[in-house]
């Protein structure tokens, strides 16, 4: 079967989701010459309440020499505007679930054939399970219906691409735990730290024992210079997480730091006993809490 999610989307009918629906608020760009990621991209920015062009998204996604965007380009503008950039699962049924949600999708589609692709960026916006049909921003239509079939045909050849913008206070209505890490992690490493902090938030509402959102949420309070918000996340990881001595090691140096110096020695031994990778990194906390510790007592 070349279209096997069109077919099951026609035979079973989800029934956890509305027959029709569509976003009419999000915005519209036309997508002029080559310009069609800078333009999708615009759009769905837009929605979340930001105010952005697609000139504006020209030279941090278009790429002259292929007359295009790549992916890693379309996420790398979007952290950079500070919103999570999340990829789907390669599922249509996850892509209607998110635009029912309330969230427009960036899909790539290819107009050509595998072996020579004709790459192009549109926004779906809406659906209508009744008459099969998907509904999009597209090249200089503001709403341009296209039949599920004919959207899978076009949608498949880059594996179902398809990726959301999100506030960082907002998760996708079908995240999974890794996919949603990875795009939280990503935004962090971009330097969007205050907006990453509000991300591993989100994360751990949904994971609460997530240890990666754990220290997440602590390394970017520390680097927000909220030590008390760092406290509390690294010791909720070692609760959570007793075996991670990166866990303790980070809580040592966040105790250290508040001048809590009696239990930034116990955290950084318990780090150093456990070994592992960090080792290294958590002899050298150990020794400068206990060169902080025998200058204390020697002014005394």
């Amino acid at each position: 079967n070349l279209l096997p999610q069109a077919t099951a989307l026609k035979e079973q009918p989800p029934t956890d989701l509305p027959d029709r629906f569509e976003l009419t608020t999000v915005p519209f760009f036309p997508q002029l010459d080559y310009y069609c990621g800078p333009a999708a991209l615009a759009m769905v920015l837009d929605s979340t309440g930001l105010s952005v062009t697609p000139d504006a998204l020209v030279p941090q996604v278009y790429l002259p020499g292929r007359k295009g965007s790549l992916q890693v380009e379309m996420l790398a503008a979007t952290r950079r505007h500070g919103l999570v950039a999340y990829e789907l699962r390669p599922r249509l049924l996850d892509l209607l679930h998110e635009v029912a949600g309330g969230t427009p999708a960036v899909v790539l589609e290819n107009y050509g054939f595998s072996w020579y692709p004709v790459w192009h960026y549109s926004v779906v916006v809406g659906y209508d399970l009744k008459d099969q049909e998907i509904i999009r921003r597209s090249g200089e239509k503001s709403r341009q219906p296209m039949p599920i079939p004919v959207f899978e045909y076009v949608w498949k050849d880059e594996g179902y691409w398809a990726m959301l913008a999100l506030p960082p206070d907002r998760l996708p209505v079908t995240a999974t735990e890794k996919r949603y890490t990875d795009a939280v992690v990503a935004l962090e490493k971009s330097g969007q730290i205050k907006s990453a902090y509000t991300a591993y938030q989100t994360l751990l509402k949904r994971w609460p024992k997530s240890l990666i959102g754990q220290m997440g949420r602590g390394n970017t309070a520390y680097a927000l210079g909220d030590l008390a918000s760092a406290e509390s996340a690294f010791k909720q990881a070692t609760l959570d997480h007793p075996d991670s001595a990166a866990a303790f090691n980070n809580l040592a140096q966040t105790l250290y730091d508040r001048r809590k110096i009696v239990e930034a020695l116990v955290a950084a031994e318990r780090a150093v006993s456990l070994g592992g990778p960090q080792l290294t990194a958590s002899r050298a906390t150990l020794e400068e809490i206990r060169r902080k510790q025998r200058s204390m007592v020697e002014r005394r």
